[in-house]
């Protein structure tokens, strides 16, 4: 069966980004034109633009367009930025940075994940895909001025906001009691906190769960 992905970028511009406060024009543009399909396994190609956290590998899912959509436009990406997308997958939300950003680093620790994410991101000329633990970042690339977190987390490890360089933003997915949240921060010399700016579904990432309370 042919599937008509073009007419169906349009529709995912049309009914779940721009009625979500997705107001930049860069964002948009970026994806309106890039292939998500190209991104999703092959035999889930028919649900890449559906309003639905798509299933990747291992309990592993893709975010929804629009969560997406209002993460890259709360950070606000500029051509300088250098950018660290933690929990990559197969690299969509890397592939979107590297039309907005000047460099882009790609981490992710699913092997079968990264495999896919190194593959379809390998023709990006400033996107560099990394493995290991995303609750480590990546120093390697530190200092970011931006770290996507893509995905729900519970708890925001100190060695992400470490890496960020001063005055660096980060977004993420903040789960709290079964409720998620978009959340943006932005680091001052060492201060570092974070606001909420809208409920949204959004795929947990594995490992940042939140430490347990200690009991006496």
């Amino acid at each position: 069966m042919t599937h008509d992905f073009e007419a169906m970028r349009a529709a995912m511009v049309e009914s779940q980004l721009r009625p979500n406060a997705v107001d930049d024009r860069r964002v948009i543009r970026a994806m309106a034109v890039l292939p998500r399909e190209d991104f999703v396994p092959e035999d889930k190609a028919a649900l890449a633009y559906a309003e639905m956290l798509l299933p990747l590998s291992d309990g592993r899912r893709m975010n929804l367009p629009m969560a997406t959509a209002r993460l890259l436009t709360e950070a606000a990406l500029t051509p300088d930025d250098h950018v660290l997308v933690v929990g990559s997958a197969t690299g969509y939300t890397a592939a979107l940075c590297a039309g907005l950003a000047k460099s882009v680093v790609a981490l992710e620790e699913d092997e079968a994940l990264a495999a896919h994410g190194a593959k379809t991101l390998a023709d990006f000329a400033n996107v560099d895909s990394v493995s290991g633990p995303l609750t480590d970042g990546w120093a390697g690339g530190a200092p970011y001025d931006v770290i996507i977190v893509d995905g729900a987390i519970e708890h925001l490890p100190d060695a992400l906001v470490a890496q960020l360089g001063d005055g660096g933003r980060l977004v993420a997915a903040m789960a709290d009691d079964g409720v998620t949240r978009l959340v943006y921060g932005r680091k001052q010399g060492e201060a570092f906190g974070t606001t909420a700016f809208v409920d949204a579904q959004s795929a947990a990432l594995p490992g940042f769960e939140r430490p347990a309370a200690f009991v006496f």
